[in-house]
């Protein structure tokens, strides 16, 4: 399992830089940089939303990934030992990132 950082404060499964969902998707299939990735689980945390979290958040997690060009993909899983999630205002998936994309295309 990957480590993980994240620094999408509006996501609402983000506790303390931890997740809570269990399991993401990073998506960019064609990605070059890391801002052509994204956290396609990412879910906006709303008022109404505050308390409608389950599970625990984990450093741990299982990481799905569509970024072919990426150093880290293994079978569509990513490999990394650890990576951060960046984005730290965003409102949709599209404003966050895999800020350790690293890109086999260079």
């Amino acid at each position: 399992m990957t480590q993980l950082k994240c620094s999408v404060k509006n996501c609402m499964y983000n506790e303390e830089h931890l997740c809570s969902k269990g399991d993401i998707t990073i998506g960019g299939r064609d990605a070059s940089r890391p801002n052509e990735t994204c956290c396609e689980s990412f879910r906006e945390r709303t008022d109404s939303m505050t308390n409608a979290v389950t599970g625990t958040p984990s450093r741990d997690i299982s990481v799905r990934c569509q970024a072919t060009n990426c150093n880290f993909n293994e079978n569509c899983q990513c490999s990394a030992r650890e990576i951060g999630i960046a984005g730290s205002g965003a409102c949709s998936c599209g404003e966050t990132e895999c800020a350790s994309f690293d890109c086999h295309c260079r």
